[in-house]
């Protein structure tokens, strides 16, 4: 097993553009059985195999490659245990289509049923969703399910043991009789096969052993964060952790993006590599990765494929992945070579379901921690501080520069002339008020509807958020708006933060006083619009 290529399994080639593009070309011990079977053959289907094996692509490749749109009618039915994952089984299924006209729509509890009705009556090819708003949609004769060509059963066992049983029956009731099925489930428990019996014929039992493990040597922990409070946690963990050396994972290009002009807009040294970076800068970021002129490399997954650095002391799962094999190789990055690493994931409220999979699915010990606290940081930067410049007295590295201290010691007290050039060189970072207060969650807490507006701590009132109205195409970047800002209102760079660079604007957060002193600057031209006004909440 595991020889075989995608080529190899009678795929078309546009599903094998498909998977190229998604940086796949080998498949997975359950789908190298699943997908061939499930093309060619006319026997039904219960595959076992753990959750994040590839399963969604086992059984979503045959149903694209023999599906026939026919007149808005629903050819394929998938039922899912929750909503995450109805909407991760038809992300899957849309990236897979490579220009197929079929129709993809999951439905579940929570959503507008008006919504999806009218979508329903447009037509769908296929339908993904949850046992109870199934069998709404059913019992308001808005569904037909008597001409399906393929009925899925996705987490089979999950569903038996979230109490879903007579509804997959009274789903199956209301089928057809003539179409292929498939029955996905991590274990075997007696009442599958006990449905399997009664509603498929010629079935086929299709086993992978669960072979996941995670590396020894890697401390795995999570933190349970806010959406809009990761760019903050992630900061505090690279300053709280000495000498990192890592890989920050993303869900998406723009991500990747996101948080890499946020690390460079604070100063952190950092880069980063996807499917729109050229051959040419990818092997150069890389080469300033592996020599270390780097030590934060911000990536996706497909992008990280092939990158191979033995040393890393962290890997930050920004996102947390959709499937459970990402997961693993993820963080099998870190812990190499004898080494101890650490794999950190941030955990939204709405992604604990996930994280409880992927736990499940590997059996590792994921322990929940907190973020570095406030003063916690503030310490670290500290000690850090005083190493630093320990060692530059050890290596009399400071020698040129004792003619100056001295002539600035002949003026000022010591301690008053430390303080000033600490405050000079560091900015505020020594000063708990330039730390936002995070907002701790927990996945028990069923209020997650919305998140509550970032609080902060000392900085409610003397902090203010300023719209630019520049960005890239006006070839704008962090350290161009720095100087400009510096020329135009005098304003320290110290002093802004948060610089978000887009297309056509820019974000910058600064001190309510510099912020009137810039829109004055910046806006002196009355002849024009403002340059700069207060961002919109």
């Amino acid at each position: 097993m595991q020889n075989k290529k995608f080529k190899d399994l009678g795929i078309s080639e546009e599903t094998l553009a498909a998977l190229s593009k998604k940086g796949f070309e080998t498949p997975t011990a359950i789908q190298e059985l699943v997908i061939p079977e499930f093309l060619q053959e006319q026997s039904n289907i219960i595959g076992q195999a753990q959750t994040g094996t590839g399963k969604t692509a086992a059984f979503a490749i045959p149903i694209i490659e023999t599906l026939k749109s026919e007149n808005g009618v629903t050819k394929a039915l998938i039922l899912v245990p929750t909503r995450e994952l109805a909407n991760q089984v038809s992300d899957e299924i849309y990236s897979l289509l490579f220009g197929r006209k079929l129709r993809v729509l999951p439905v579940y509890g929570g959503q507008s049923i008006d919504q999806q009705i009218k979508n329903i009556k447009r037509g769908i090819d296929i339908i993904v969703g949850t046992p109870g708003r199934i069998i709404d949609l059913l019992e308001r004769k808005v569904l037909n399910i008597s001409q399906l060509d393929f009925f899925v059963l996705d987490e089979a066992d999950e569903m038996l043991n979230m109490g879903f049983v007579d509804d997959i029956e009274n789903i199956l009731k209301r089928s057809n009789d003539t179409k292929k099925m498939l029955f996905f489930s991590a274990t075997m428990p007696r009442s599958i096969l006990d449905i399997a019996k009664k509603y498929m014929t010629n079935y086929k039992i299709l086993k992978v052993e669960n072979n996941h493990s995670t590396p020894d040597l890697t401390e795995q922990i999570y933190f349970e964060v806010r959406q809009s409070d990761k760019s903050e946690t992630l900061c505090r963990v690279l300053d709280f952790e000495r000498d990192f050396y890592g890989i920050i994972f993303a869900k998406t290009k723009n991500e990747a993006d996101e948080i890499t002009e946020l690390l460079k807009s604070r100063g952190y040294s950092t880069d980063v590599i996807h499917g729109d970076v050229t051959q040419s800068m990818r092997n150069k970021t890389l080469a300033n990765f592996k020599s270390k002129k780097i030590n934060i490399l911000v990536a996706t997954d497909v992008a990280a494929r092939g990158i191979d650095v033995s040393n890393l002391t962290h890997v930050i799962n920004y996102s947390i992945p959709n499937e459970t094999e990402s997961y693993i190789h993820r963080i099998g990055r870190t812990g190499r070579a004898g080494n101890k690493g650490i794999a950190i994931t941030f955990v939204t409220p709405k992604e604990a379901y996930q994280l409880n999979r992927i736990q499940k699915a590997t059996k590792s010990d994921i322990k929940r921690q907190k973020a570095p606290t406030v003063n916690e940081v503030i310490s670290a930067k500290k000690e850090a501080l005083s190493a630093f410049i320990g060692e530059i007295i050890e290596e009399k590295d400071h020698i040129s520069y004792l003619d100056l201290a001295t002539s600035i010691l002949s003026t000022h007290n010591p301690e008053v002339a430390l303080a000033a050039l600490l405050r000079h060189t560091h900015g505020d970072e020594f000063l708990p008020a330039h730390y936002v207060e995070l907002v701790e969650n927990s996945h028990n807490n069923s209020n997650t509807r919305h998140f509550e507006e970032r609080q902060h701590s000392g900085r409610l009132d003397d902090q203010i958020k300023l719209f630019i109205a520049l960005g890239k195409k006006d070839d704008l970047n962090p350290r161009k708006l720095l100087e400009m800002l510096n020329i135009e209102a005098k304003t320290p760079a110290r002093k802004v933060k948060d610089i978000r660079i887009l297309d056509s604007f820019s974000f910058i957060t600064v001190p309510f006083d510099e912020a009137e002193s810039i829109m004055r600057a910046m806006n002196k031209e009355k002849s024009r619009r403002p340059l700069v006004t207060h961002a919109k909440k």
